[in-house]
C-alpha cells in the first residue's frame, strides 16, 4: 500500500495526542510518538515487511504490542484502540491542543470545563470571555490565543505537506507511472525543495494520452478524482494531497518544465523579460510572432532571454534573475561535498542504533569524520549523558578511533544552554571533546531580549563550537522562539562560532531567509541530520536543498572541509 509509512505515524502520533489530552501515562504517550518516529524514519516501505511481526520487532523501539498494531493498521487501514479512544477524546482537540499557548493540559482543561471541542467552539468561547477566567489562562494569554486561533482558522482548507512527506507519497507513484509514460518529472515547489508542499504538480510525456490518464486515475491510492482530461487529470489521493497530471508535447518540455516548476514570481519576471524583447513566454515555448525560438530545455529558455541557467531552488525572484545577467549565480552546494556530519545520536541516550552501527552507516556514506552528538543531562527525558558518562563515551570513541581505518570518529556532545546562559556540563569536560554543539530544549517562551541574550553569553564559552537548530521551530507543529537572529550571526562570525542548518525535514532550522541572512553576513553553516537513527542520516540532503535555497556554495559550509580544515576552524580565537 503506497505511502503506508505516513498512514501508521499518522495513526500513532494520533494516539499520543489523545492519549496526552486525556492525561495518560507519559511513558505510554511517548512510546506511540517513538513508534511513529521510527516508521516514519524508515528508508524503505514498510508494506514489504508489514505482515512480518518479527521483522518489525526488530526494529529499534518497536515491541511486540506495535507490531501487531502495524499489522492491523496495513490490513485494515484502522486501528480499533484509536477508534474507540476518539469515542473519549474528541479528535478535533489535537488542532487546539497544538497551537502554541495550549498543549494536553490545557487543552484538557478547556475540555472539562466548558466543553470545547474544536477550534470553532474555542473562538467562540474567547468572544464570549469564558476562557480568561479558567485557572491556567488570563488576559494576556487569551489575547494571544485570539491570534492563533484567527492564524488557524485562515490557514484551515489549504494544506500543506512537508518536503519529505510528499517524497514518500509521490515516490511510489511516479514508479507506478513510469511504466506507461516517457519522460517524467515532479515540478512546482517539490522541485524547488521548499519546505512544505501545496499539491504534486507531475509532467509527463506520453504516446497514448488517452492509456496514460486511464492508467493514471486507476491507481489504488486514488481516493477522488477531480478532473480527467485529455492533457490534464487531478485526483487527491488518500493522504489527503491533490495530484495533477500534465502530459506535454516533447518538443515544449522545457518551456512546462520551466513554466511548471515556477515560482510564479519567477515567470512573471521571465515573461517582462520577454516583452521588452518583444517576445512572448509560455509554457509552450519563447515565439517571435509565430516563430518557436525556444522550448525543447530550460538552458535554451534561459539562453534566448539572455540569462544562464538558473536552478530550480533559486527560483523565487531574491534576485536570482539579475545575479544570472551579471554573471554572479552562486555554484551551489551538492550532497556529494558534504564531506561528514557534525550532529548525531546513539542509543546513549534517545538515539535508536548504537555508535557502532551509526558509524558503519557514515562509512558507507563515504564520509572522512561524523561526530557522536548525545544529549547533556539537562535532557532527562532522553537520559542525557552526565560527566562521568561522557567520559566513558570519549573513551570509546578513543578506542573505535584506534579500530576504524576509514573514518574519523569526532568526540562531541550536543550540550544544552541553560536559562542563564551557562552550560549544562562544565568546561573540564568540554575541553577533552573535538566538538561542542549547543542548542536550546527548555524556557523557549523568554522575551526576545531574554532569549537572544542567553545565547550570546553561551557564545563567550570558549568551546562553544555550532549553535544548533537555532530558531527552535518545528514545521507545522511548533513556532520559532523570539531570538534577534542577526545579531547572533554577527557575533558567532566575529568569535568563530557557527550555526546549524538542520537536516531534519520537520524542522529544516535555518529556514532558506534565515541562510541567505547569514551568508550576506559571512557566516558559516553547518549542515548537519541531528540523526536519531539509521534512516534519518540520509535526511542530509534535506539539509543540502535547504542550503541551496539560501544560496549557499560549498565553501559557506564547514563540513564541506577536510578535517585537518575543519579542526582549524573550530579552534576558537
Amino acid at each position: 500500500m503506497p505511502a503506508l509509512k505516513q498512514k501508521i505515524s499518522e495513526i500513532f502520533n494520533q494516539m499520543a495526542d489523545l492519549l496526552d489530552i486525556k492525561g495518560d501515562n507519559e511513558f505510554r504517550v511517548r512510546s506511540y510518538r517513538e513508534a511513529a518516529k521510527t516508521v516514519s524514519g524508515l528508508s524503505d516501505d514498510i508494506s514489504d515487511i508489514a505482515d512480518d511481526e518479527k521483522k518489525i520487532k526488530s526494529l529499534p523501539g518497536l515491541g511486540e504490542s506495535m507490531a501487531q498494531k502495524i499489522k492491523e493498521i496495513a490490513e485494515t487501514g484502522k486501528l480499533k484502540q484509536l477508534e474507540k479512544l476518539k469515542q473519549e477524546v474528541p479528535e478535533t482537540l489535537i488542532d487546539i491542543m497544538k497551537l502554541e499557548q495550549m498543549g494536553p493540559g490545557r487543552t484538557r482543561i478547556l475540555y472539562n470545563n466548558l466543553k470545547i471541542k474544536s477550534i470553532e467552539d474555542l473562538k467562540n468561547a474567547l468572544k464570549k470571555n469564558k476562557v480568561e477566567k479558567l485557572e491556567g489562562f488570563g488576559k494576556k494569554t487569551t489575547g494571544q490565543l485570539k491570534e492563533e486561533v484567527e492564524k488557524f482558522m485562515e490557514e484551515k482548507g489549504h494544506e500543506r505537506f512537508k518536503l519529505n512527506v510528499a517524497e514518500d507519497i509521490s515516490a511510489p507513484l511516479i514508479e507506478y507511472l513510469k511504466k506507461k509514460v516517457g519522460n517524467i518529472t515532479i515540478a512546482g515547489s517539490y522541485r524547488r525543495n521548499k519546505e512544505t508542499v501545496g499539491d504534486i504538480d507531475i509532467l509527463v510525456t506520453s504516446d497514448n494520452p488517452g492509456k496514460t490518464m486511464d492508467y493514471f486515475v486507476d491507481y489504488e491510492d486514488v481516493a477522488k478524482v477531480l478532473s480527467k482530461g485529455k492533457s490534464k487529470s487531478s485526483v487527491r489521493l488518500n493522504t489527503g494531497i491533490q495530484v495533477d497530471l500534465r502530459i506535454i508535447e516533447k518538443r515544449s518540455w522545457g518551456a512546462a518544465l520551466l513554466y511548471f516548476t515556477g515560482s510564479k514570481a519567477h515567470t512573471i519576471q521571465l515573461r517582462k523579460i520577454g516583452q521588452d524583447k518583444d517576445l512572448k513566454v509560455n509554457e509552450y515555448g519563447i515565439f517571435d510572432g509565430k516563430k518557436s525560438l525556444a522550448s525543447e530545455t530550460e538552458e535554451e529558455m534561459y539562453e534566448v532571454l539572455g540569462l544562464y541557467y538558473i536552478e530550480p531552488e533559486l527560483r523565487e525572484n531574491r534576485g536570482e534573475i539579475d545575479a544570472s545577467k551579471n554573471h554572479k549565480l552562486p555554484s551551489l552546494i551538492e550532497l556529494k561535498d558534504i564531506k561528514g556530519d557534525l550532529h548525531t545520536h546513539t542509543d546513549a541516550t534517545d538515539g535508536k542504533y548504537s555508535m557502532e552501527d551509526m558509524v558503519k552507516q557514515a562509512v558507507e556514506f563515504g564520509y572522512s569524520y561524523y561526530a557522536i552528538t548525545d544529549h547533556s543531562k539537562k535532557v532527562a527525558m532522553a537520559n542525557g549523558l552526565d560527566e562521568k558518562r561522557l567520559q566513558k563515551q570519549i573513551d570509546k570513541i578513543d578506542e573505535l578511533n584506534k579500530k576504524e581505518k576509514k573514518i574519523r570518529i569526532l568526540k562531541a556532545i550536543e550540550v544544552d544552554i541553560l536559562e542563564d546562559g551557562k552550560l549544562d556540563l562544565p568546561n573540564e569536560i568540554l575541553k577533552h571533546l573535538d566538538l561542542v554543539v549547543c542548542s536550546i530544549h527548555y524556557n523557549m517562551k523568554l522575551s526576545e531580549k531574554k532569549q537572544t541574550k542567553r545565547v550570546l553569553k553561551a557564545m563567550e564559552n570558549p568551546y562553544f563550537n555550532i549553535f544548533a537548530h537555532p530558531t527552535g521551530r518545528r514545521i507545522q507543529e511548533r513556532e520559532p522562539y523570539r531570538i534577534d537572529l542577526k545579531e547572533i550571526m554577527k557575533e558567532a562570525r566575529d568569535n568563530g562560532c557557527f550555526l546549524e542548518v538542520n537536516s531534519d525535514p520537520n524542522r529544516l532550522d535555518l529556514n532558506d531567509s534565515q541562510i541567505i541572512m547569514a551568508k550576506d553576513i559571512g557566516l558559516k553553516l553547518a549542515v548537519s541530520t541531528d540523526a536519531h537513527n539509521l534512516s534519518s542520516l540520509k535526511n542530509m540532503k534535506y539539509g543540502v536543498a535547504q542550503a541551496r535555497r539560501g544560496w549557499l556554495e560549498k565553501e559557506q559550509v564547514i563540513n564541506t572541509y577536510t578535517w585537518k580544515e575543519l579542526r582549524k576552524m573550530l579552534k576558537r580565537k
